[in-house]
């Protein structure tokens, strides 16, 4: 059974950091796109980065314009984990975030197959 598991959220003022942990389970994703979107109340659900996991040392990330220079995402094959660091935060970034996995990758949710059951950030001023 595939399984991607989120944990890393919580509250934190403005400015501070968060780092969250996606640990996927259940078959290799070697050469998959791994995702993090997220989702406020009452918005869609957006892009917020991508990270192409791979077996060799060397991936690619993409992030959304409104968290570039903030959030990095990396990984840890022997952990089957991805991160999201997120630096310098914002009330505007609290939403329920989600890790995905994906063949093709891209910004697109139905894009990606399989995803966490989500982790909650809020931000407070």
């Amino acid at each position: 059974q595939v399984q991607l598991v989120e944990s890393g959220g919580g509250l934190v003022l403005a400015g501070g950091s968060l780092r969250l942990s996606c640990e996927a389970s259940g078959r290799t994703f070697s050469g998959y796109a791994i995702g993090w979107f997220r989702q406020a109340p009452g918005k869609e659900r957006e892009f917020v980065a991508r990270i192409i996991w791979s077996s060799t040392t060397s991936y690619a990330t993409y992030y959304a314009d409104s968290v570039k220079g903030r959030f990095t995402a990396s990984r840890d094959n022997a952990k089957n984990t991805v991160y999201l660091q997120m630096l310098s935060l914002k009330p505007e970034d609290t939403a329920v975030y989600y890790c995905a996995a994906s063949r093709y990758g891209g910004v697109i949710p139905t894009n990606y197959d399989y995803w966490g059951q989500g982790t909650q950030v809020t931000v407070s001023t």
